[in-house]
């Protein structure tokens, strides 16, 4: 093995480079204030129990026939979609005329440790999608459901789709049994009976810890490593701490929707082997015959492409299209990439189905 040669002078460089960063960030963090979230003015139209469904405002009166109503997971909060003024998939689809509403689940308590996925499902999402088509003057809207919201959408659709136009899935595990879905992997022996008998609601910590341990050097060393060429720029640190906030404002789990869906999702891969039940009602793909668009990241380490392209073989609707974007399962949603891409490919794909 050959020696390792260190260059004095551009160590010493270095070193003074970094106590220059580091003396200049003092002055920044003394100018940072706590970060917000949330870049489009929004209004409640709708409430029950703990959720709340907004629609949000854009500068001009929106053109497009039809709604979206955007159904997120339970697992994270919403305002990914919204997250500030340059990186909003809200504020852009606003700008290309479409009318954007989103479902706010709140943060369940223990008073609502025994909610199902029929009552997400077929109690919340149902009455919501009422709620926005009532507020919308409409008898149909657009359904897109983002990661574990995209299979409730599904679902939904599969049940439900005389009270839809079209459905968009974004980052949607449809085959939850791919080899490179490390989290199904977790969870496949999972014994999820004790688990949540133990714990009744599942809490966010315990959540938050088992995603980063997902990539536990990436996501637990080398971003705050990296997070030091930054401290010298006010900007860059606010996105960072916003993203941080985002990251670990996570809502608890309600036991009972958490046992049923990491049994019959993770464990029985039910969505695509059949034998999925919601509220006592079969789900099969092949009941959705409305168009669907069907969008992931080519660089999702939660929901890995391999888990959603199959959605396209298992689906009933002849209008099937599948769209894959640079970027990861949250990059998806604030990169400048996907700024630029991702919602003109919403707003073209459904302006030629929307009636």
């Amino acid at each position: 093995m050959e020696p390792i040669r260190i260059d004095p002078k551009r160590a010493l460089d270095d070193a003074m480079r970094a106590q220059q960063k580091l003396a200049a960030s003092f002055r920044t963090l003394r100018k940072v204030e706590d970060v917000d979230y949330g870049a489009t003015e929004k209004e409640a139209i709708y409430h029950e129990d703990k959720v709340v469904v907004y629609r949000y405002k854009g500068k001009a009166k929106p053109t497009a026939k039809a709604p979206i109503l955007i159904c997120y997971a339970l697992v994270n909060r919403p305002y990914m979609v919204d997250l500030q003024d340059d990186r909003s998939l809200v504020k852009n689809l606003l700008a290309l005329g479409e009318d954007v509403y989103i479902i706010d689940w709140g943060y369940p308590d223990g008073g609502d440790r025994w909610l199902t996925l029929d009552d997400y499902i077929n109690g919340y999402i149902r009455r919501s999608v009422a709620a926005v088509a009532k507020h919308a003057g409409v008898e149909k809207i657009n359904l897109l459901g983002i990661c574990q919201g995209g299979a409730f959408s599904l679902c939904f659709a599969s049940l439900h789709q005389d009270k839809l136009q079209n459905l968009i899935t974004m980052v949607t595990p449809v085959d939850f049994h791919t080899k490179d879905n490390m989290l199904s992997h977790w969870t496949r022996d999972m014994d999820v009976d004790l688990f949540v008998d133990t714990l009744g609601n599942v809490p966010a910590d315990l959540m938050n810890w088992c995603y980063l341990t997902l990539k536990p050097v990436r996501l637990n060393q080398q971003k705050y490593i990296a997070m030091l060429d930054i401290l010298d720029d006010k900007a860059e640190l606010e996105n960072f701490l916003r993203m941080e906030k985002w990251i670990f404002d996570s809502p608890d789990q309600a036991g009972e929707a958490f046992r049923e869906f990491i049994r019959d999702f993770y464990q029985g891969n039910k969505l695509v082997k059949g034998g999925l039940e919601i509220g006592g009602k079969p789900i099969s793909l092949k009941n959705i015959t409305i168009p669907v668009l069907n969008i992931f990241a080519e660089q999702d380490h939660l929901v890995p492409p391999s888990a959603s392209r199959p959605l396209g073989d298992h689906i009933g609707t002849k209008d099937y299209t599948q769209l894959a974007f640079k970027g990861g399962h949250i990059g998806i949603y604030v990169s400048g990439r996907a700024q630029r891409e991702v919602p003109p490919a919403i707003h073209e794909w459904l302006a030629k189905r929307t009636r």
